[in-house]
């Protein structure tokens, strides 16, 4: 009690809870949980719209195998990430200097502790499903770490193999369901050109970075012209699939999406040949990021009524 007679409820927070808040925070960047958000939400979605579209809604979101799947795969991503962040922390340090200082709050041996642990429980949420899906997962988590150890610091190995990996959490999807309809590879195709449009990007920003830590990508090794003309090339290699998507009924709405994506392109492509500094390629590779997050979401024009007719027939 104060002289006034009121208690004194309220204590001040202690160091030590602030240091743990700001430790979580740390690591959600290090994990990139925004990037983990789109993936399960682009999983979700795909389940519904374009993997298994004549079952019922609550079939796919009560599916406990699917559930340990996304599990499985935020797990494995965000491990990822971590072994990923635990090898460019050098590079980073010039790079982003600011998100560096973020995701050092947390050390090094926790980072190293975190990703075992998830490494573990990602396999056995796959084991849960089937062995086949542990050894995916399994699979998946050794050719994270060689990507992050070896694969990234060469040209071509580093563009491919960052690729691969972004697309390969939709193939569990795809291959639990089974559907090996052409759309699907169609759409896969597009991604994968636009995933590497990505790569190159991000090469083209961390230029100072990587040569401090001897990683021989393509711009380093080819030069900057080199690296805009291949964004070129793989930009009309986008349009092919595009093109065909443009003439598949079965997307339904999502064509407007195609359209704008077609527009985008264009623009792009004129901003990429005027870029000439780091902040250009970070306006280039946000406008990518902003292109599959808005195809993500899209995916919900596929078919409009379905939401519908679904949340009806549960």
């Amino acid at each position: 009690m104060d002289a006034s007679g009121k208690g004194l409820d309220k204590k001040p927070k202690s160091k030590k809870s602030y240091s743990l808040f700001f430790k979580f925070l740390s690591l959600l960047s290090v994990v990139r949980g925004y990037n983990i958000a789109l993936i399960v939400l682009a999983q979700y979605l795909a389940a519904i719209f374009i993997f298994s579209p004549d079952l019922p809604l609550k079939s796919i979101i009560f599916n406990l195998d699917l559930y340990f799947i996304v599990l499985a795969t935020i797990c494995v991503i965000a491990s990822g990430y971590i072994i990923n962040n635990f090898y460019d922390s050098k590079k980073d340090r010039i790079n982003k200097p600011i998100k560096s200082k973020i995701d050092s709050i947390v050390s090094q041996k926790v980072k190293l502790q975190i990703y075992f642990f998830l490494n573990f429980i990602g396999v056995v949420f796959g084991l849960l499903v089937s062995w086949r899906a542990a050894l995916f997962f399994a699979v998946y988590i050794f050719l994270i770490w060689l990507y992050s150890h070896k694969l990234k610091k060469y040209p071509l190995t580093g563009l491919f193999s960052a690729s691969i990996l972004s697309i390969l959490p939709f193939f569990a999807i795809f291959i639990y369901y089974k559907n090996f309809s052409e759309v699907i590879f169609i759409h896969a195709a597009f991604l994968f050109f636009v995933l590497m449009i990505r790569e190159l990007l991000k090469d083209l920003e961390n230029i100072k970075g990587d040569i401090v830590q001897d990683y021989q990508t393509i711009p380093i090794k080819y030069g900057e012209y080199f690296t805009k003309a291949l964004i070129t090339l793989l930009v009309l290699l986008t349009m092919n699939p595009v093109y065909f998507l443009w003439g598949y009924p079965e997307i339904g709405m999502m064509k407007y999406y195609f359209y704008l994506v077609g527009i985008v392109f264009v623009f792009f492509l004129v901003f990429l040949w005027k870029a000439n500094s780091k902040r250009d390629y970070i306006i280039l590779h946000n406008v990518i990021k902003l292109v599959i997050l808005i195809g993500v979401l899209s995916i919900l024009l596929i078919d409009t009524s379905v939401i519908i007719k679904r949340i009806i027939n549960v």
